[in-house]
């Protein structure tokens, strides 16, 4: 079977490092044959993004182009439709086979995982791999706890040899980083250098986003 694909959504609002470290280590920890970037255009779980998705989609492309392995798909960009996971995986799915996908999400969004859309089908369509703060033991609501106890796995090669089905803990601690921040920075005037890709820096201050209202 060939090497997995690795998924990573999120608002990208703007694209940072932490983002990019995730897929990265990701990538290289799990021998995943890429990590594909799909921006969200309504995201079910948080507020409208502060900036339109051609903005965000040309951030991602830029930071996607100066790292290898990384790669866009915005197809949940051409919905017009809260961006849902398990209907992406699903098409996905239908496309690539028994190609194993893994879906690269936080600690934070396995904990809530019971309020995502159709959450127990999601495990049908990938493998989750979570990144995981080494020796933190995680509170899981009961829900969680009896998928976990059934999926849960610490063994990479599992996500080689089956399409779909597992939760893998991986020891990949989150930077304290995020998206709401970096606005925050550039709204205050303060230099966001280091925290994102200079070209997508580059992007922000030529297109003057996160300066005033929504755009």
């Amino acid at each position: 079977m060939t090497a997995p694909i690795g998924l990573l959504g999120g608002t990208f609002d703007p694209i940072h490092i932490g983002h990019l470290r995730t897929a990265i280590q990701s990538m290289e920890r799990l021998g995943l044959a890429e990590v594909r970037l799909l921006p969200n255009h309504i995201p079910p779980h948080r507020a409208t993004p502060a900036s339109a998705p051609a903005h965000r989609l040309a951030m991602v492309r830029l930071a996607a182009a100066a790292t290898p392995g990384l790669t866009v798909d915005a197809r949940e960009l051409n919905r017009q439709t809260p961006s849902y996971t398990i209907d992406t995986l699903i098409e996905l799915r239908r496309e690539l086979g028994s190609r194993p996908l893994c879906f690269l999400m936080g600690m934070d969004s396995l904990c809530g995982l019971n309020g995502w859309h159709r959450w127990r089908e999601l495990l049908d369509h990938a493998h989750l791999v979570v990144s995981h703060r080494p020796g933190w033991q995680p509170a899981f609501n009961p829900e969680v706890e009896a998928l976990f106890h059934r999926h849960g796995t610490r063994d990479r090669e599992r996500l080689h040899h089956q399409p779909a089905g597992c939760i893998h803990l991986l020891d990949n601690p989150e930077l304290e980083i995020s998206s709401s921040r970096l606005r925050e920075c550039i709204r205050s005037g303060n230099n966001p250098q280091y925290l994102l890709p200079e070209t997508v820096a580059d992007y922000i201050r030529e297109q003057g986003l996160y300066q005033g209202p929504v755009l």
